[in-house]
């Protein structure tokens, strides 16, 4: 018995690895309905098998890929992404519309002291009509540096890139 507690412990965090904090799903939950100007909003998880998992660069987890629908009516879709900054991670939204062109991106929660800049609504619009499928987005070309977040910048270029990336995969493989 004791042998296989490592092996329990492992499989817990590998679990909960992939499971979305409430504080950060009760945060994407209230950006979404300012977004929709309402609360009847309906999110439907979408589950990626672990075969397709392997081919694609983001992790689509529990339930941090969705549809959305307001007041019963398909909207579109959302993900809730974690992204590396210098010394911590932060945690983002990111809504499409029915074709997979971003219409919202917002930073929901930002755990360091410097660089919280990236979760301004004016940085952020910049991804703002980017259909899944695009030309890689890139640093200090399409996405502005900001001066102190370096490297939250880059993060989040490169997370929407690989989820970009990822999504269109699954579109041509017929899986969205």
């Amino acid at each position: 018995m004791i042998k296989k507690m490592p092996l329990l412990v492992i499989i817990i965090l590998f679990l909960s690895a992939f499971t979305i904090p409430s504080n950060v799903e009760k945060k994407a939950d209230k950006v979404m309905e300012k977004f929709y100007e309402t609360e009847a909003i309906r999110k439907e998880t979408i589950s990626i098998s672990e075969a397709d998992q392997e081919k694609i660069p983001s992790q689509f987890g529990d339930k941090n890929l969705f549809k959305v629908f307001v007041n019963n009516k398909f909207t579109g879709y959302g993900y809730i992404g974690n992204a590396p900054s210098k010394t911590a991670t932060f945690d983002y939204l990111v809504l499409f519309d029915k074709q997979f062109i971003i219409t919202k991106s917002k930073v929901l929660i930002y755990r360091e002291e410097y660089g919280g800049e990236i979760g301004s609504k004016r940085w952020l619009q910049q991804f703002d009509g980017v259909p899944a499928g695009a030309k890689e987005l890139r640093y200090n070309q399409e996405i502005i540096p900001i001066s102190g977040a370096t490297i939250s910048v880059r993060n989040m270029t490169k997370a929407m890139n690989d989820l970009l990336e990822s999504i269109s995969i699954l579109q041509k493989q017929n899986k969205l």
